[in-house]
């Protein structure tokens, strides 16, 4: 892979590829796949079954992987509406967030700290929605100066519950499980939001909770 790709695997992925994300450009199959028809543009190599145990990172490899050009990054357009992720650093997670997010309609901001999200295992979680949709990276600053309000998923006293306000007129963050909000977000945040839980529960996975958010935001 050259600097500047990403890789992704399997053929659910790769069809994925061809429908939504135009920058394509290599594809790796094995003699004994059917792989669907490419544009004149993409590479296509085909190998032994059993090289491709070695290339793939899966333990049982699909028969595809492919590489493809990382998106231009775009300073992120900050709008009331999207969510914002603060160090969520497990790439599953991420995957998850960003195939939840897309299935919602609703645009995804990545904090400082975050996973990448064009590593093999959040592409793979997100199953093809980095294709779809290509969340843009957002610092404290930006998110500042833009003037949206800021909604945090966080316990304080002045908390309410998510479904007490309109989350769409608010920047929404999730934290990450293990440390939560950074304390700029949270001393930034126009009001915190909660879920409402059993007493007994102190909190939720991180892609559960930003699937409940994102469900609030689009009711």
């Amino acid at each position: 892979m050259q600097c500047g790709e990403f890789v992704a695997d399997g053929f659910k992925l790769l069809n994925e590829a061809l429908k939504w994300y135009p920058r394509l450009k290599t594809v790796i199959v094995t003699d004994e796949a059917n792989c669907p028809e490419l544009p004149k543009t993409v590479r296509l190599v085909e190998i032994p079954q059993s090289l491709m145990q070695s290339v793939s990172s899966m333990k049982t490899p699909q028969g595809v992987i492919f590489t493809c050009d990382l998106p231009k990054q775009m300073q992120a357009a900050i709008e009331p509406g999207m969510l914002l992720l603060d160090r969520i650093q497990d790439p599953g997670n991420l995957g998850t967030i960003l195939r939840t997010a897309d299935a919602f309609g609703v645009k995804v901001l990545l904090g400082e700290g975050c996973a990448d999200p064009y590593s093999e295992k959040t592409v793979r979680a997100s199953m093809g929605a980095v294709l779809r949709s290509v969340p843009q990276s957002v610092t404290i600053t930006q998110l500042l100066s833009s003037g949206v309000p800021v909604a945090a998923t966080a316990l304080s006293n002045e908390a309410v519950d998510i479904r007490s306000i309109n989350l769409r007129d608010y920047v929404v963050v999730i934290g990450s499980e293990g440390q939560g909000i950074c304390k700029e977000l949270l001393e930034a945040a126009d009001r915190c939001v909660i879920i409402p839980m059993q007493e007994r529960c102190e909190s939720l996975n991180a892609g559960i909770a930003a699937g409940i958010v994102l469900w609030q935001m689009r009711k």
